[in-house]
């Protein structure tokens, strides 16, 4: 298999896990960014936490990417910012992202929508699928209406029940079944998915047990073969 993904590894979730040396042995392309020693990036993303990460990013990225815990998602919206093409987000996600930060507009895991919406110029649309008030799935017709546009998916498996993720966030209903039958309409559907990144893994530091761990290295694994298997490399 010569695929090629990205993982940014600030918990060390992936490696305890045990999905960091599965993916090593698939995925001759793998990318992966250590950044465990990192400060100022969890949840909040301060400027030179932010500075430090662009400058880790490799100068192509891989259209698979592995953003952590949550608590990183605002990664979603640093990454976009190298699209060159006009793009819409679909977000499978039980938050919204989009508040207003916390501490004087410094970007964090539950604003970086707001901010990718006021400053990215490529970005089309956002359709959020999983929180409340929003659909539980791709709205019939949506894709079809965008025949041909380019669309980035982000998918945080808190969107999920527990028996198929265990994150440190409020969790959804969504089985993973629902959530793959998803990422298929768009891998496969009349969109050009420019890019897809998944996050929400739980980390030994902050209370991951054997289980958990167990859980989202099975999760993980049923995902990247989906995904690996549609998306256009």
């Amino acid at each position: 298999m010569n695929k090629r993904s990205l993982i940014c590894a600030f918990s060390g979730s992936y490696a305890e896990q045990g999905f960091l040396s599965w993916l090593r042995e698939r995925d001759s392309g793998l990318e992966v960014m250590q950044l465990q020693d990192l400060e100022g990036c969890c949840c909040y993303c301060d400027p030179e936490a932010e500075a430090a990460i662009e400058a880790a990013l490799p100068a192509e990225l891989p259209r698979l990417r592995w953003l952590d815990s949550g608590d990183y998602h605002y990664l979603t919206h640093l990454l976009a910012r190298r699209e060159r093409l006009p793009f819409h987000l679909v977000l499978l996600d039980h938050h919204p992202d989009d508040q207003e930060p916390a501490f004087g507009g410094v970007l964090s895991c539950g604003s970086w929508v707001k901010a990718m919406r006021e400053s990215n110029p490529l970005l089309r649309d956002v359709l959020s699928i999983g929180p409340e008030g929003c659909p539980e799935a791709i709205p019939a017709g949506w894709m079809e209406s965008r025949r041909g546009e380019r669309v980035y998916v982000s998918l945080d498996k808190d969107v999920m029940d527990r028996p198929w993720a265990r994150t440190d966030w409020s969790q959804g209903s969504h089985t993973l079944a629902e959530v793959k039958e998803m990422l298929l309409q768009l891998l496969q559907g009349p969109m050009q998915v420019a890019a897809v990144d998944v996050c929400g893994e739980l980390a030994p530091s902050k209370g991951a047990t054997p289980e958990d761990l167990r859980i989202n290295k099975e999760t993980n694994i049923e995902l990247y073969k989906l995904i690996s298997n549609h998306l256009i490399y």
